[in-house]
């Protein structure tokens, strides 16, 4: 299973776009206070287009709440990260991977990373910038993931109940 946390989170729109993300992914999402916001933000239900009704999300007071009721593999995203995401397996679907992320403007303590420095990873990008946007980075990690494990339980294609997988091809524009 798939699980994205977040450490900290202090923008309501990245957190709803990765709930979001959750969401179309199947993913479950961690959260671990404290928070720069309020969940009840609507920030927070514009960004995930109120998908979020049928949405489950934890919430921990801590980082240590989290490690005490997750057992699994950590994978630490942070611009420090000495590997690419492609490096790691997580092509195990019986494995809780858990993809953490930091907050927006100081990351993931270095007290942490240092822990799990094998398992910190790093998208790798130009010199010109030093790190991704959270939601984006949330989102590109999931992905990489499901596709080592051929995207289970993914739709291919336009599910029927929205335009559907001929929408293309039906179209009379």
């Amino acid at each position: 299973m798939n699980n994205i946390v977040l450490f900290e989170p202090e923008i309501p729109q990245n957190t709803g776009n990765i709930m979001r993300t959750a969401i179309a992914t199947n993913s479950t999402l961690h959260l671990i206070k404290p928070f720069g916001f309020s969940l009840s933000d609507s920030e927070i239900k514009r960004s995930s287009v109120n998908y979020t009704h049928n949405f489950t999300y934890y919430v921990y007071e801590n980082f240590d709440d989290f490690q005490s009721k997750n057992k699994g593999v950590y994978i630490f995203l942070t611009r420090y990260g000495l590997k690419r995401p492609d490096e790691l397996d997580y092509s195990d679907r019986n494995v809780n991977y858990y993809f953490i992320l930091g907050k927006e403007s100081t990351g993931i303590p270095l007290s942490i990373l240092k822990d799990h420095i094998d398992t910190c990873v790093r998208f790798p990008m130009s010199s010109r910038v030093r790190a991704l946007n959270v939601s984006n980075t949330a989102c590109a990690i999931i992905y990489e993931a499901l596709r080592q494990q051929g995207y289970p339980g993914l739709s291919l294609f336009e599910p029927e109940q929205f335009k559907g997988k001929n929408h293309i091809l039906e179209s009379e524009e």
